[in-house]
């Protein structure tokens, strides 16, 4: 197993969002969320989303964009399930994992987490099915008991 370092500055998280947006976008299930419904600019995308991590983990960018916006119009046009926001996880899990480990990289997996359980209660409501999906997506059940123990 090869060492790899802790997420350290805003390059590693601009070299991180382009493997993670790279697989997004690719994907069967949510990536026509980014490249049909949305059809997200990547190049647009990417320093905003840059400066929402580097907030996120390194406490030194200005992010004060409305996240919730953007998701509520998708979720309009095609609802998000948790199967989607599953996927989004282990999607971001992978990503992370493969680049780097250390405190930072398991904050930016567990704000990863919350994000997607808060997103999901807020667009579904809070009762909104989190179990597991089958397809081997991650089930946000587990993640809502693993981030309260």
């Amino acid at each position: 197993m090869r060492e790899t370092p802790d997420i350290g500055d805003r390059r590693d998280l601009d070299v991180l969002l382009r493997r993670f947006y790279g697989a997004a976008f690719a994907d069967p299930l949510i990536g026509p969320f980014f490249t049909e419904i949305a059809g997200t600019d990547l190049e647009v995308h990417l320093p905003r989303i840059a400066d929402f991590w580097e907030r996120a983990l390194f406490r030194t960018a200005v992010h004060g964009r409305d996240a919730f916006a953007p998701h509520a119009a998708l979720h309009s046009a095609r609802p998000l399930t948790a199967a989607h926001f599953g996927r989004w996880v282990q999607l971001w899990h992978a990503s992370v994992d493969g680049l780097h480990s250390g405190p930072r990289a398991e904050r930016a997996k567990a704000q990863g987490e919350r994000i997607a359980l808060a997103m999901l209660r807020r667009l579904a409501g809070p009762d909104a099915a989190t179990g597991g999906t089958g397809g081997g997506f991650v089930p946000l059940a587990a993640l809502e008991l693993r981030s309260v123990a």
